[in-house]
């Protein structure tokens, strides 16, 4: 359980950094900092591997990086459906 909890927590400012990066919000608040922790930290290890210091199962760098993309890619899909509207 307490494994389960860090790695939220290791998620969530995983997001909360990529958001922090690319200057813009998270739609979501602390839960969708979370969700781009955890899906950021899946595509940044798909595409570049397992490298770099490890915290709660996550590869740190990589990690970033994926959720970095991905916000980016979410910004600018949101942004896109405002225009749309």
């Amino acid at each position: 359980m307490l494994s389960f909890l860090w790695a939220l927590i290791i998620g969530g400012i995983i997001g909360w950094i990529a958001g922090m990066i690319v200057g813009r919000d998270i739609p979501g608040g602390v839960i969708g900092n979370i969700i781009a922790g955890f899906v950021g930290a899946w595509l940044g290890t798909l595409i570049l591997g397992d490298w770099g210091p490890v915290v709660a199962d996550f590869a740190i760098i990589p990690a970033i990086i994926g959720a970095v993309v991905l916000v980016f890619v979410l910004s600018l899909i949101m942004k896109g459906m405002r225009k749309a509207d």
